[in-house]
């Protein structure tokens, strides 16, 4: 898919492809590396390259950017004495190994700029400004090496370090946010050129500027340059040249797209699916033992999400009702008592921590009681990363505490060690008759891919918690069950790569941990229906509307020049109205795939409301 994603970038008019470079994909295991396939990130420089783009290169090798343990591998967790990012020489040693290796493997293949090739910047740490105070005198010293370290590989092109006002020369500080415009100080030399690392423009010495008005009701007068500009309520002008506004986000002119999701295939027959219980673990049957409670990222090791805590116990009273009581460090808990599911906990994104409390049915005699305890990855960022715990912390059954107790342990799910979520794995195990509903269950099918090339999706509304597979491919975690302040699903659909799928019978495997209901899955596909324009008085304004390849414009929905109220989404009529709105933009639009209907009186064939400022919002459906 790189080379259409690569294409569509261009065509957007992209000039610079950033990526960071994932340590924790390329070295798994310590000195066992992985750059093929999808890890083969020379090729996917040397595609940025042959299509004329220029490729910023953030190798970190810490990142951040929401990925598990923020990019660096697990087994760095247990060398000797380490301390992740800081002024420490175990983590020295490994970060500059990492760093040379992914320099040296540039260089070999002349991809700097500086040997003709498209890497024009290079990026070392990230974003550590803040956390640097947390680690004190440690702290500073590590920035200075860092920047050092970088520099010494030679590269011939400048490295950067965003959120670090000051990075050491030569390397260059740049701004990481949303706000830029507001909170960066510039450069902390005067060699250095401001970059925003996440929405910049060529470093040509060129002038450029963004003049912001945060008010919310009126319109402010500003003296930049010696020249004066009006600047609308909360609005920004965008300067190029630093003199004149190309761009202002009131008087805009842009296309508004609505995505419609269509059903391209169903599974609500319970006959197309088949289940597999994930077997629960006893006591006995396990290998590893401790008489504690393990931590679980340093038991699991990050080949799992998945960590069993089991241990048995003798009853001496007749079948009773007892109360279970455990505190976890997250994120997901589910309880086991003899076999039987007894209940389900989870903390928060803001604080992992939980107290799970639930009734469980004890026997006479011998009790088996197995603790699933689970994570959504690995933490992504703060000081300390290496001494994040997780994992189960106290149990207690009635006033009975089994927290220094004989414990046997799972590290994953015997379905994940099988790959039954693969075409060559899903026959190791013997697969049921859909219609259990129990939590922790397995569900396969089979599906065709959609016809076309419409993007497509798996609508999972109707599961839990878990994670799909497509042909063996992981398509993510879900967890519909966690909903927005709206009260809706934070995530429904799932993209689905057409690169992964076959013309028939692709696998379709979900592990739900909770009690979905695979029946209501449905695979649509996405497809831009309607297509919206707004443009204000301003140069030459138009409204440009166009639909995707091999669609037209059949209808236009709305249409009109003068004060229509509201926006794309919502909108009404005004007081100013030209009554051959929708007439001249029918004429203009229907059966075209894109279409320009001036902003102006001319083309309305007169002025509606002389001296008021008009605009024009026309939305259009394709077909």
């Amino acid at each position: 898919m790189w080379p259409s994603l690569i294409t569509k970038a261009k065509v957007g008019g992209i000039d610079v492809i950033q990526t960071y470079v994932f340590w924790n994909l390329h070295e798994p295991q310590e000195g066992q590396f992985y750059f093929s396939g999808r890890a083969d990130i020379v090729r996917f420089v040397k595609e940025i390259q042959a299509q004329g783009l220029y490729a910023c290169l953030r190798i970190g090798p810490f990142i951040e950017s929401e990925w598990t343990y923020g990019g660096l591998p697990f087994w760095l967790h247990d060398i000797p004495g380490i301390v992740f990012r800081s002024d420490n020489q175990p983590f020295k040693y490994h970060m500059k190994r990492f760093v040379s290796r992914i320099v040296d493997m540039m260089k070999s293949e002349n991809l700097y700029a500086s040997q003709g090739g498209p890497i024009i910047l290079s990026q070392v740490e990230n974003e550590y400004k803040n956390v640097e105070a947390a680690f004190h005198e440690k702290g500073p010293g590590y920035v200075r090496w860092a920047a050092a370290m970088a520099v010494s590989l030679q590269t011939g092109v400048p490295w950067v370090m965003c959120k670090q006002d000051d990075a050491p020369d030569p390397v260059i500080n740049s701004c990481n946010g949303m706000r830029c415009g507001e909170t960066f100080a510039g450069p902390n030399s005067p060699n250095k050129p401001s970059i925003w690392t996440e929405d910049w423009t060529r470093n040509s010495g060129e002038c450029a500027a963004f003049l912001v008005n945060n008010d919310k009701k009126q319109e402010v007068e500003v003296l930049f340059q010696s020249n004066s500009y009006k600047l609308p309520q909360k609005s920004i002008s965008i300067l190029p040249d630093c003199k004149t506004v190309t761009f202002n986000t009131e008087k805009v002119n842009a296309q508004y797209t609505t995505r419609s999701m269509k059903t391209n295939q169903k599974f609500n027959s319970v006959a197309k699916w088949e289940e597999y219980n994930e077997p629960i673990p006893e006591f006995d049957k396990t290998s590893l033992r401790e008489n504690r409670l393990l931590e679980h990222m340093s038991t699991t090791k990050d080949t799992s999400d998945y960590l069993w805590y089991t241990f048995r116990f003798q009853q001496n009273l007749p079948n009773a009702q007892s109360v279970l009581n455990a505190q976890s460090r997250g994120h997901v808990l589910h309880a086991y008592v003899n076999g039987v599911h007894a209940g389900f906990g989870h903390g928060s994104h803001r604080n992992t921590s939980f107290n799970l409390q639930t009734t469980v049915h004890l026997k006479n005699g011998t009790n088996n009681v197995a603790l699933l305890s689970a994570t959504v990855g690995l933490p992504d960022s703060g000081a300390y990363l290496e001494r994040k715990v997780a994992g189960l912390r106290r149990v207690r059954i009635q006033n009975k505490d089994f927290t220094t107790y004989t414990w046997g342990y799972q590290v994953g799910l015997l379905g994940e060690r099988l790959q039954i979520y693969t075409e060559h794995g899903f026959n190791r195990v013997k697969w049921n008759k859909f219609g259990t509903y129990r939590p922790l269950m397995w569900y396969k099918t089979l599906f065709n891919a959609p016809a076309g090339n419409d993007p497509v999706a798996l609508n999972l509304g109707s599961m839990g918690k878990g994670e799909a597979w497509v042909n063996g491919q992981s398509i993510g975690r879900y967890w519909v069950s966690f909903h927005t302040t709206q009260g809706s699903p934070s995530q429904t659909w799932y993209n689905v790569p057409r690169s992964f799928l076959k013309p028939t019978g692709n696998l379709l495997v979900l592990l739900e941990e909770e009690r979905g209901y695979p029946p209501g899955i449905t695979v649509d596909t996405v497809s831009v229906t309607k297509v919206c324009g707004y443009a204000s008085e301003s140069h030459l304004a138009a409204v440009h509307l166009s639909c995707p390849p091999r669609r037209n414009i059949s209808r236009i929905v709305f249409a009109s020049f003068g004060t229509p109220s509201g926006d794309c989404e919502s909108y009404a009529i005004g007081n100013c109205h030209s009554s051959r709105s929708r007439a001249n933009v029918e004429k203009a639009c229907i059966g075209k795939r894109s279409c320009s209907i001036p902003q102006s009186n001319q083309f309305f064939g007169g002025d509606p409301c002389p001296g008021i400022p008009k605009v024009l919002l026309v939305e259009a459906k394709c077909r």
